[in-house]
């Protein structure tokens, strides 16, 4: 992956796909969590979520290395 790409004459860093990705995602299981009550059995929701984001961004982020 490119680190990064022009749009419209606008540069933008390569991991900008992966973060849109990994935020889609993590409102995908944020919803699906709370529809099954997840959140009642964490102590922080918050911080769960926050937790969530980035080891999913990370995760996307290690198939930028290899």
């Amino acid at each position: 992956m490119p680190r990064e790409f022009a749009l419209m004459g606008v540069l933008f860093p390569g991991l900008l796909p992966m973060f849109l990705g990994s935020l889609v995602l993590m409102l995908l299981l944020d919803h699906v969590f709370a529809r099954t009550g997840l959140y009642r059995q964490v102590w922080h929701p918050s911080l769960f979520r926050l937790a969530l984001f980035v080891c999913l961004f990370g995760t996307a982020g290690l198939f930028l290395v290899h």
